[in-house]
């Protein structure tokens, strides 16, 4: 059977994302120039790239060279589309991330914002570990509300079969996973959204860097 992600087409997503009720595509927006800008690196890695979202904050004089990943090949497309101004340091790779992590790329910074949940703990962690990243900045979903981890849309069905790929995380839990793993975290901020959930970023760096 197909991974849900393969069937949800990048409109339904984009838009469900963007509702005013919801507003997790502006608030990533946000978030990810700030991941770009924050560390002394050449080369990043984004996790679930979808459509780009982000993308523009790229700096082409800081970086070298920048990897998307994703399993859903209609939003690898719409990102080489996108962002062809960036083509000379962008690269897209299309893996399963619960089975083919033994195929990324290294890179110096690895993010990954809103994936955690849907590949869970251990795939992230040998993900991380595979791409040798020195700092890793991710962001989770807080369920402050206490009701479906997915928001109420007029795309909610998209999502229907995303329960069989979700995984709830934990803050404590991911910080020891990533603790063991040889990371420790070094900031962290939370962005409240309009629906009574929030975004917690949690970035880490190798141990030995610090």
């Amino acid at each position: 059977m197909s991974n849900p992600w393969e069937e949800i087409s990048l409109d339904d997503y984009e838009s469900h994302m963007s509702l005013d009720s919801v507003k997790q595509l502006q608030a990533l927006d946000l978030i990810m120039k700030d991941q770009f800008d924050a560390y002394h690196v050449e080369t990043a890695m984004i996790l679930g790239v979808a459509g780009g979202n982000g993308l523009k904050h790229i700096d082409i004089r800081k970086y070298k060279r920048v990897y998307g990943v994703d399993i859903n090949e209609e939003y690898l497309r719409a990102v080489s589309e996108r962002y062809e101004s960036i083509s000379h340091i962008f690269r897209y790779l299309r893996l399963d991330l619960t089975k083919e992590t033994d195929k990324l790329p290294n890179a110096q910074l690895l993010i990954a914002n809103l994936l955690i949940e849907y590949i869970g703990y251990s795939a992230f962690v040998k993900a991380v570990m595979q791409v040798g990243a020195e700092y890793v900045s991710s962001v989770i979903q807080i369920n402050t509300d206490e009701k479906s981890w997915v928001s109420d849309s007029p795309y909610l069905h998209a999502f229907d079969r995303l329960d069989e790929v979700h995984h709830q995380i934990d803050q404590k839990e991911l910080t020891a996973v990533m603790e063991k793993a040889g990371y420790s975290v070094i900031f962290q901020s939370l962005a409240a959204l309009p629906n009574g959930k929030a975004l917690l970023r949690m970035d880490f760096c190798q141990k030995q860097i610090i």
